[in-house]
This record gives C-alpha cells, structure tokens and sequence, in this order.
C-alpha cells in the first residue's frame, strides 16, 4: 500500500550524483507542493545544505519555479537552485498528471544519472568492515564477525552471517537483503535487531522498518518493489 500511496505524490525526489532533484506536479496547489516538500526535505535536510537541487516543474509555471525555489533555499541553506532543462519533454494536456510524471521519471531517471553503488567481489571475512556511501552490494558472503556499512541498501548476493547496517545515519527505508539470511545483527537506520531466528533453508529474505520494528520477509512472496510500476532510482 505505501508504495501505491508513493505514485499519487505530488513530489518526487530524485539523487543526481550528489545532488538532489525534486520533481513536481504542477497542478497541485503551492500550499500542498510546500507542505510535501518540507515533510521529504526535514528526513533529508543534512544531505541538501550546501547542495544543489534541480526543480523540475515542467513548462512553464516560471512563478511556480520561483517560489519554491526560494522557500528551499531560505528554508534549507542549499548552495543553488537550478531549473530542469526542458528539452526533449513531450507533454499533452489531456495527459493525467500521473502519467506526466511517469513520462518525466522515464525521460531523466537514466540519461544523466550517476551513481555511487559500492559493488564488490568475493567474501568479507571475519574483522573485515566494508563501508559504502550509498548502496552496497557484495556478491559473496560476509562472514560472522564482518561488518558491512551502507548509506542506502545492502544487498548480499551470497550468505549473510555477519551485521549489516543500512540506511546511515537515519534511513529507515533502506533495506537489507540476502539470498541466505543469518545475520548476527542487522540495523536500519536508528533500529537495531539481534539474534534474528535463522529459515529453516536458504532463501532470499530482506529485512525492513515497519511500524517502529525490524521486520524480516520472504523476498519473493512479499515482492516488496512489484507494485512500482516503473523503475525508480533509490
């Protein structure tokens, strides 16, 4: 359901390289555009000072532009403002306004996307403690008393025994998963959990925040991302 509730916001925020786009449906009112952008913008907001952030609110709406633009950058101290290009943006009026905004996720989701997944080989022995700025992905197992650290998510392509820590500092949305789930301690964000109870066999799990707590699911039965209904960057 949360992830049905995400397509009908009017804002979406998207990382560009260390920067952040916000992009915005314009036929929301200024009040609601405000008051979304200030609920994602306080999770996010030691990330954008000094930052630039492109605000994308389609053709047109100059004052729109403005306005927001200014609200950010006296609100959060952000370096510079910067409008979305605008070309090659085919947009119909009689297109909904979901659809518009699917179009423009489509459109600038990948051609001017860069990105600082930390991606390893091999296995993470006993001391070792890999630290990834964003997401991390180790195709390989990471063994007990290993320690792997990320940004975003954590994504282990092998056996999980050691602790794995997402969502640093305090991401709660991040998740970690496994293709074999034994961690001796997961954390996400500020959530801690231990001594999670092993499956009886090896399957993919992931564990999420859900209501305060550290939830692991069975990653295809729950298919956490199968209702997005494009891909989207994280």
């Amino acid at each position: 359901m949360k992830n049905m509730d995400q397509e009908k916001t009017p804002i979406r925020l998207k990382g560009v390289g260390k920067n952040l786009c916000i992009i915005v449906d314009p036929t929301e009112s200024n009040e609601d555009l405000i008051q979304e952008i200030t609920r994602l913008l306080s999770e996010l907001k030691e990330q954008v000072i000094d930052g630039a952030v492109t605000i994308d609110v389609g053709e047109g709406h100059d004052e729109l532009f403005d306005t927001l633009g200014t609200y950010i950058k006296d609100t959060y101290g952000v370096s510079s403002i910067i409008r979305a290009e605008k070309k090659n943006r085919i947009v119909k009026r009689s297109i909904l306004p979901e659809e518009r905004m699917r179009i423009r996720d489509m459109e600038q989701s990948w051609h001017h996307h860069s990105t600082d997944v930390l991606m390893l080989a091999g296995r993470v022995r006993s001391g070792q403690r890999v630290v990834a700025e964003r997401h991390l992905i180790i195709m390989g197992d990471v063994n007990p008393g290993a320690e792997v650290i990320a940004g975003g998510d954590v994504v282990i392509l092998g056996s999980l025994m050691g602790t794995a820590i997402a969502g640093q500092p305090e991401n709660e949305k991040n998740i970690v998963f496994a293709l074999d789930f034994r961690p001796t301690q997961i954390q996400i964000g500020s959530f801690v959990a231990a001594g999670l109870p092993s499956s009886p066999e090896k399957i993919a799990e992931f564990a999420h925040v859900e209501n305060g707590t550290i939830v692991v699911d069975n990653y295809l039965e729950v298919n956490p991302f199968g209702r997005l209904p494009w891909p989207q960057v994280r």
